[in-house]
């Protein structure tokens, strides 16, 4: 089974659901209203809205004959925290490469990285 944010991180694969959300952003909107904005028709749109609400992105209410779609804060909590969890490990090893590299006398070093502005580049 998969976990949360993997179905949010498939969900925000595409960039029509990515211009979905940012368009949410502003509030509520009915599925017509956000068909309008995108390039495909309205059952492609209500198609990529019932992949959004899976994931737990957005939520829909019925006003009368309209639905009303609109982000659902709480379904962004497994990505923040997955981007969390992948920004503090990415900063801690690179503390440690840092702590490293000065230990060895190299942290003082004018040469360029590998692959970075020498001669071959």
């Amino acid at each position: 089974m998969r976990n949360h944010s993997e179905a949010v991180f498939d969900a925000l694969g595409d960039p029509t659901r990515r211009r979905i959300v940012e368009r949410l952003r502003g509030g509520p909107v009915p599925v017509g209203e956000l068909a309008a904005d995108l390039p495909v028709g309205r059952p492609a749109v209500s198609k990529h809205l019932k992949v959004l609400e899976g994931a737990g992105l957005v939520e829909h209410r019925s006003v009368g004959t309209r639905n009303l779609y609109a982000l659902a804060p709480s379904g962004f909590t497994a990505l923040q925290q997955w981007l969390v969890a992948h920004w503090d490990g990415a900063l801690d090893a690179f503390a440690t490469h840092v702590a490293a590299r000065e230990e060895q006398g190299s942290g003082t070093s004018t040469d360029p990285p590998p692959g970075r502005g020498g001669r071959d580049a």
